[in-house]
């Protein structure tokens, strides 16, 4: 092992691999101007020197790192966004550091390593706030952008509508952690956190919507005294006698429509049977009293 002003690197045996051991630190201590970037996405801040020996040990790109908390036995998987950090420090996302179980300061091993592209994952929200999102398949999509690669058993955090959402990585495939830069993944959604399926009523039955039930009785009356064109006296069934039809109200659909067939709601008898009608009324009036004769002479 090789020591070096406040970092170490360590070559194993058998070639150069990049693996050295940082102080860590949250975004909020990087010094100079605020780095909101480096919190809406999974990648770290790293210090010029990694940089060169990367170069070194030509790298594969895009990097990507294994970052392990030996004390407390936990790891994620990070890629980098810049190199712009004190020697002998990084500077990582806050939610990365809550999965690290790590305080500031404290050792932080950083590892080159390579993943599979990743094909599948699914996550679980932690709280039911994230079912209001309108589509949330296109804004975790979105908020990934900024992800290098994800580690199954992390919770990740994302922001949208000025508001952090968390969502644990509940599988990833084809491997425990793969690189999501570059590639077709399905993406699935585990009910969140505390949310209930809601239950119905066992009592209330639903009701069957049949045209009888939204009928409503309409009573038509004619205002006024009528007369006959012809002069006869109307009848008694004729005096101002209320109709009483049913109809269905106004935003009710006819669940008896027959597609290809129009219903016009008039009470009109068809002509047929009102010249009838009128025929039988003129035979039986004796409104005409005389003898008819023709306007022909006959011959004799």
């Amino acid at each position: 092992m090789f020591q070096f002003s406040g970092f170490n690197m360590v070559f194993p045996e058998g070639g150069r691999h990049f693996k050295v051991n940082y102080k860590c630190y949250s975004v909020s201590m990087l010094p100079g101007n605020e780095r909101q970037d480096v919190e809406k996405g999974g990648k770290i801040i790293m210090p010029p020197s990694a940089l060169e020996m990367l170069t070194r040990f030509n790298a594969e790109y895009p990097m990507l790192f294994k970052l392990t908390n030996a004390k407390k036995a936990r790891e994620s998987h990070a890629g980098v966004l810049e190199f712009v950090a004190d020697e002998g420090k990084c500077y990582i996302p806050y939610w990365m550091m809550d999965n690290l179980i790590l305080e500031e300061g404290d050792t932080l091993t950083v590892e080159n390593v390579s993943l599979p592209v990743a094909t599948f994952s699914k996550f679980q929200p932690h709280s039911t706030d994230f079912l209001d999102i309108t589509n949330p398949k296109a804004v975790l999509e979105n908020a990934l952008r900024n992800f290098a690669c994800l580690t199954a058993g992390d919770v990740i955090a994302i922001k949208y509508n000025k508001k952090i959402y968390e969502l644990c990585v509940l599988e990833t495939r084809p491997g425990n952690a793969v690189t999501i830069i570059e590639c077709d993944m399905n993406v699935e959604f585990e009910a969140p956190v505390g949310y209930k399926e809601p239950s119905k009523p066992r009592d209330e039955q639903p009701q069957e919507v049949t045209q009888d039930n939204v009928m409503e009785e309409v009573v038509e009356t004619f205002q006024g005294s009528g007369v006959r064109l012809d002069g006869k006296q109307k009848k008694e069934s004729q005096l101002n006698n209320p109709v009483i039809r049913k109809i269905l109200p106004r935003g009710v659909p006819d669940y008896d429509f027959k597609f290809g067939s129009l219903k016009f709601d008039r009470s009109v008898k068809p002509i047929s049977e009102r010249v009838a009608k009128s025929e039988e009324e003129d035979m039986e009036s004796n409104s005409f009293q005389g003898e008819g004769f023709s306007m022909k002479k006959s011959r004799k």
